[in-house]
């Protein structure tokens, strides 16, 4: 998942704050919405005046742990939906059967929901206008054009190599430039060449780097 984005101009990586997890505005409305459904199971209400419901609310975040049930959790519909056709069992004209796991559990259940219900509980994991699918997102987008080593490149210049230089005030001098055997010209880098499938045992290196000869004067 994206911690960040990369400016459209520059083409710098903005990372986001290693704290953030979800914005407070969009999560106060349904705090809001789960304290209410909550005072109701209870009976409680109507002893709570109902002005309280139609004010904003202002939820205090904080983290707790590490987040990783949470990672766990978002992680299961990031290349899948909400049910699978194989869970699925039978469909009439009136319900819909499939079969689901309790948590803690590994023994498979069968359930029966009218069409509607089951609809309306698919609907619930379908994203809203203006979002998107993790792996639709940023750099993953099919459409992104940066190659994905340069992606790697720019973020590990904007978290790693790059701080740690101007903290230490290291003076980075630039390497010698490569020059060709024969003609001793310069040469400069064009690009990587990947060779094609081999079998295990050949002993060719992964990648070969393609150099191109100048003259001295260039």
């Amino acid at each position: 998942m994206p911690g960040g984005a990369f400016d459209g101009e520059t083409r710098r990586w903005q990372g986001c704050s290693a704290a953030f997890l979800l914005p407070v505005q969009a999560l106060s409305p349904i705090f809001r919405a789960k304290f209410r459904d909550a005072m109701r199971q209870a009976g409680l209400l109507g002893e709570i005046p109902s002005e309280v419901w139609a004010i904003d609310w202002n939820v205090n975040c904080q983290a707790v742990g590490d987040g990783a049930a949470t990672m766990r959790y978002l992680s299961r519909y990031v290349f899948k939906v909400a049910i699978s056709e194989s869970r699925i069992v039978g469909v009439d004209d009136e319900v819909v059967r499939f079969q689901y796991r309790k948590a803690h559990s590994n023994r498979v259940r069968t359930m029966a929901l009218p069409i509607l219900e089951f609809m309306h509980r698919f609907l619930h994991h379908v994203l809203p206008r203006g979002l998107m699918k993790v792996r639709y997102y940023g750099f993953l987008s099919p459409s992104f054009s940066m190659p994905i080593e340069e992606v790697r490149a720019r973020i590990e210049m904007a978290n790693g190599f790059a701080s740690r230089a101007s903290a230490a005030e290291i003076e980075v001098q630039a390497p010698a430039p490569l020059c060709c055997p024969r003609c001793a010209g310069l040469l400069r880098y064009v690009r990587v060449i990947l060779p094609p499938p081999r079998s295990a045992s050949a002993t060719l290196a992964s990648r070969t780097s393609a150099m191109m000869s100048l003259p001295a004067s260039g």
